[in-house]
């Protein structure tokens, strides 16, 4: 298997990571959630405040608050049901339900799993499982393990004056058994997403925090007790309710993951696997394998890039001021339409505070980034149509001027549904079409896999 081959076929020929004769069993689906055996519980409070200005939200880390927290970054929050045309006779329906997060995800399967590291006083010190299915947490190993994370990091002071840590994961099969190889791109964007709402709810609550992408994957897994054949750690977010995070060291600590894995011992655990039959998945093991770090030695950082644009015609977009912080009621809203879109204009100013807020998004805290103000990996594109004072057409989002330049005018939406590999979003009643843009060559030659 060539890897980079891989890579290319999952974004420019998607259709060869899948075999032709590939069918979803859909009576032996999974779980989209991870349920442990026999491991000790504790209850988190359900009484969600509704709003982060409501007289019963408290930013104080202890167990209450770290319950709304959870909720919020990855909790149940909505029960789905489609009512489908029956293939058997078009006359009667069937009906597919589905549990929904804030968080959107490929298909609603939600392939990651949210472990946290606690040290609060009214919870046991340790490290816990974030059972979603009943808002709950689930010790897996108790005890002070600031020194391990650490190492795993590569930063002698990473776990500094932290209450704690979100380590985000994916298993595999939660989403392999419908995409196939093609889940691979999807369990990537998912991870995003997660880290992306819990960066956004972190601000609301006034942590501080920094994504960590570089550790070693072996002692991770090994202090999670996860089999890699079938689960991975994706990220590492220490927490603090300190306003400013700890300095990254200067000078990483070296140290392997094999060496680091004989500091604590392996757990058994046991968790339930729904599915009858469930299928290998050898080429994104080896992908992940490829992917991982064996020694802290090959942490990098990224040097700050430059953008040029140049001779784009430009349409300045209105400034826009700072509403009142609707989060929690956005996040409530917010639901996949799918067939369901229908459109309508759009003004410029709403345009133009969504590219605003989500840009001011894309600043925060993580290992890859040599120094801080260092210019996103990625930009925001977009086809637009029907939106007021721009002709219609794609267009590239510049944030220092806050401003469009215009790639090509003209009415987009029928290319943009021709690229669809599923006719499940008609795409002619959608006004605007975003477009995420990073780097083709991933940062292979900085970061590897």
């Amino acid at each position: 298997m060539d890897i980079d081959v891989f890579l290319h076929h999952l974004h420019f020929q998607s259709e060869l990571v899948t075999p032709d004769n590939w069918e979803v069993d859909w009576d032996d689906a999974p779980l989209p959630y991870k349920v442990y055996r026999n491991l000790p519980g504790f209850p988190l409070d359900a009484d969600i405040p509704l709003s982060f200005q409501d007289p019963s939200f408290s930013p104080e880390p202890n167990r209450k608050t770290i319950s709304h927290f959870l909720w919020y970054v990855f909790g149940l929050s909505q029960f789905s049901q489609t009512a489908l045309p029956s293939p058997m006779d078009g006359e009667s329906f069937e009906i597919i339900q589905s549990f929904r997060r804030f968080s959107p995800s490929g298909g609603a399967l939600y392939p990651n799993e949210l472990y946290i590291y606690l040290k609060l006083g009214d919870l046991p010190h340790g490290l816990y499982h974030y059972d979603v299915a009943h808002h709950r947490l689930l010790l897996l190993r108790e005890g002070d393990f600031d020194i391990y994370i650490s190492d795993a990091l590569g930063n002698p002071s990473a776990m500094s004056d932290c209450f704690g840590a979100v380590l985000l994961t994916t298993m595999f099969w939660k989403n392999f058994f419908k995409y196939n190889n093609f889940s691979y791109r999807l369990q990537g964007l998912d991870a995003g997403a997660v880290i992306g709402q819990l960066l956004e709810v972190n601000r609301r609550f006034r942590f501080s925090s920094k994504v960590h992408f570089q550790f070693l994957d072996q002692a991770l897994n090994h202090l999670l007790g996860l089999d890699d054949q079938e689960e991975n750690t994706y990220a590492v977010i220490p927490l603090s309710d300190c306003k400013t995070f700890p300095a990254h060291e200067a000078k990483v600590k070296e140290i392997s993951a094999l060496e680091l894995c004989k500091e604590i011992p392996y757990i058994k655990t046991v968790h339930y696997q729904r599915s009858k039959n469930v299928l290998s998945f050898p080429e994104i093991l080896r992908v992940n394998q490829a992917a991982k770090f064996d020694s802290t030695v090959l942490f990098h950082h990224l040097e700050d890039r430059k953008e040029e644009n140049v001779g784009k015609p430009v349409y300045v977009l209105p400034e826009v001021k700072n509403e009142n912080d609707n989060f929690a009621l956005n996040c409530r809203n917010r639901y996949s339409p799918e067939m369901d879109f229908i459109s309508k204009r759009v003004e410029l100013v709403q345009l133009a505070s969504l590219l605003k807020q989500a840009v001011d998004s894309f600043s925060f805290d993580n290992d890859l980034d040599k120094t801080k103000g260092q210019l996103p990996r990625v930009s925001i594109y977009g086809c637009f149509y029907n939106v007021e004072g721009i002709p219609n057409g794609a267009y590239q989002y510049d944030a220092s001027s806050h401003s469009l330049l215009q790639i090509k005018e003209g009415d987009l939406r029928l290319t943009l549904q021709g690229g669809m590999t599923l006719d499940n979003v008609n795409l002619h009643q959608v006004p605007m079409s975003f477009h995420i843009v990073g780097d083709r060559t991933h940062f292979k030659a900085e970061l590897g896999y």
